[in-house]
């Protein structure tokens, strides 16, 4: 397999971001075409195809797309770099320094005394390992396994340890999306609570700050119907469990999660995925933005 690097590029090579402010009511594509018209609606439709143009810092691939006064629209004129593939996961970025990538659900992070062999992680260092036998992989942050969605690996102890020490400063976006049972009464909140792990390895949550550590989540409900809700949820704090804990607290557990008190399993899977990952680059400290496609099982419950 042919190996594609994507590395950060400076400012002297790559091509300024055009933003536009929308004034009225439009079409994106409309919109584009008036702002734009050295551009033909082919080329606009490329940019669209190739998750080039954003509303709002969000991906837009529809030419239909409304707009509303003060929206913010994004072109980046810098096509993302192709993804590679492997079973469980795909890479969507990688330079010398980083590694993220968009791993599906049942794969685990790392090895375990029953898995060891399919990883992200043992994945990830053979594919380093193909460039230069030397390279090694370490883990920034982890996903349980039965979540999907976005993970970052560093490719020295010095760039961990810089990523990890100034991970709530330099990470500007964590966002997860999750499938809670029930419509959700109250639209958006935030959740702040102690938790704590017991020797069962189930987390906890408490009011006493003697009984944990701090965890703070705030969610905004995007759908909602009789059965499910579908939630941005965004991370304050990045505790082992948070999400599916603090879900439960509200009591609307994140469905196919019976250890958080889920009593259905409409997508034969947890209806947890990393949604959004946004952070400052260690070394060239680029602002660094990536967004993975709603899961399908996610959307066709609304």
């Amino acid at each position: 397999m042919e190996i594609k690097n994507s590395r950060p590029k400076t400012s002297s090579n790559k091509k300024p971001d055009t933003r536009l402010t929308v004034t009225e009511e439009a079409e994106l594509m409309a919109f584009l075409l008036a702002k734009l018209p050295h551009k033909s609606r082919n080329n606009i439709k490329t940019l669209l195809r190739d998750k080039q143009i954003f509303v709002d810092d969000q991906v837009v691939t529809q030419y239909n797309h409304p707009l509303k006064p003060d929206q913010k629209v994004n072109v980046r004129w810098d096509k993302p770099p192709e993804e590679q593939h492997y079973r469980g996961l795909s890479i969507v970025f990688e330079d010398d320094y980083l590694i993220v990538i968009n791993k599906q659900e049942g794969l685990l992070s790392i090895a375990t005394t029953k898995e060891k062999i399919h990883t992200a992680y043992s994945i990830l260092s053979d594919h380093i390992k193909k460039q230069d036998p030397k390279n090694r992989l370490f883990i920034v942050h982890r996903l349980d396994r039965e979540t999907s969605g976005l993970m970052l690996f560093a490719k020295s102890e010095r760039i961990q340890k810089l990523l990890q020490e100034s991970w709530g400063t330099t990470t500007k976006e964590r966002t997860y999306l999750a499938v809670t049972e029930g419509p959700v009464e109250r639209p958006e909140g935030v959740i702040s609570s102690y938790l704590h792990e017991s020797k069962a390895l189930i987390v906890y949550s408490d009011q006493n700050s003697y009984n944990g550590q701090r965890a703070i989540t705030h969610y905004e409900t995007l759908k909602s119907n009789g059965y499910y809700s579908l939630l941005k949820v965004s991370l304050e704090t990045g505790r082992k469990n948070q999400v599916r804990v603090h879900m439960q607290d509200i009591g609307h557990p994140i469905v196919g999660d019976a250890k958080y008190g889920a009593t259905i399993d409409p997508i034969g899977r947890l209806g947890l995925h990393a949604w959004v990952l946004a952070f400052a680059h260690p070394v060239t400290r680029e602002q660094l933005r990536f967004e993975t496609p709603i899961p399908v099982k996610f959307s066709g419950l609304f």
